[in-house]
Order: C-alpha cells, then sequence, then structure tokens
C-alpha cells in the first residue's frame, strides 16, 4: 500500500493552491493523509481527486470552523498508524508527540503543525511529520511517502522545492 501524506497547506489563507507536484508525486498512491490546516475543505476535495482521504483537524481548522476529527486510529497493513496534527509546544516535541502516540495505543505516529519535516525513530514508536508544501517553516517545502508492505513500513521526506528562506538556499562559499 502506498500512501501520500501532507499538512499544513493553509488553502486559501497563506497559499492559493496545492502545488501541482504533490499531484504528480500522489498519482500512484492509495490512500492520502492530510495532518491538519487545510483551512478549506476544497484541499480534500482536490486531494480526492487522487486518492481516498483522510483529515484531522488542525489548530487553524479549529479557528475556521472546519469539523474534522482531531485524532484519527488508523490499522493498515497490520501497522496501527495515529494521525493528529501535534499541537505541542514547543513544537515537534518528541517528548509530548510520543505520549500522543502511547495515548493513542499507536506504533506509528503523523502529525503535522511544525511545517517542517522529520521522521524519528524512538524505541517504541515511529513519528513522522510530512512538513508543509507550501508556508514551510526555515525549511525546504516537502510531503511524504509511505510505503507498507507485509506489516513494515518506509517512510521517505519528498522535498518539492526550495526554501523560501534566503538563508538556507545560500550555496556561496563562507570565508
Amino acid at each position: 500500500m502506498l500512501i501520500g501524506v501532507i499538512s499544513d497547506t493553509h488553502i486559501p489563507e497563506r497559499a492559493r493552491a496545492i502545488p501541482d507536484i504533490v499531484f504528480e508525486i500522489f498519482k500512484d498512491v492509495d490512500l492520502i493523509l492530510h495532518a491538519g490546516d487545510l483551512v478549506s475543505l476544497e484541499v480534500k476535495d482536490h486531494l480526492e481527486e487522487v486518492a481516498p482521504t483522510i483529515c484531522v483537524q488542525g489548530n487553524m481548522d479549529r479557528y475556521g470552523g472546519l469539523d474534522l476529527p482531531r485524532r484519527k486510529t488508523l490499522d493498515l497493513e497490520g501497522v496501527k498508524i495515529g494521525l493528529a496534527h501535534g499541537e505541542v509546544y514547543p513544537r515537534g516535541d518528541t517528548q509530548q508527540l510520543r505520549y500522543t502516540g502511547l495515548e493513542m495505543g499507536v506504533e506509528v505516529l503523523i502529525t503535522g503543525h511544525t511545517h517542517w519535516s522529520f521522521i524519528k525513530e524512538l524505541p517504541d514508536m515511529l513519528l513522522l511529520n510530512p512538513g508543509s508544501p507550501t508556508v514551510p517553516r526555515l525549511s525546504e517545502p516537502s510531503v511524504m511517502i509511505i510505503e507498507l508492505q507485509d506489516g513494515k513500513l518506509d517512510a521517505e521526506i519528498v522535498k518539492i522545492g526550495a526554501s523560501p528562506c534566503k538563508a538556507l538556499n545560500f550555496k556561496g562559499k563562507v570565508e
């Protein structure tokens, strides 16, 4: 099973649309997971043109009144996966995200909220974050592809462009 993972699209408040390259990357997926901050349900409708899409509510979705579940637990190919926005402070705090995953009883927790991607292997849990394809924070815009086969999970961060932060795009020589 191939899964496309996306988060923090913030459309239309901070971006006009999901970049076309995302749809190219997701063209063969069986399922799409959105880890919150869609801001508009049109984002879900657009993603569902590619594959069935499961979304959870992010902090900005709640602010905008989108009626989505705050958390979702999925059993896919024998792997128990949790989907949540991951509103912990400081953002991306591994210990707090781990506790969220333990509360959900999952082996893998997928979150967003940070706007930067990561794959963190803990002794008892795998934490995944696809970043944001539209409004990254001090990182490149990105999504994630997960392959599930025979109870094994392989996750890959797919960078889809250069960072809007000029300092991260520096390719010169520092003397």
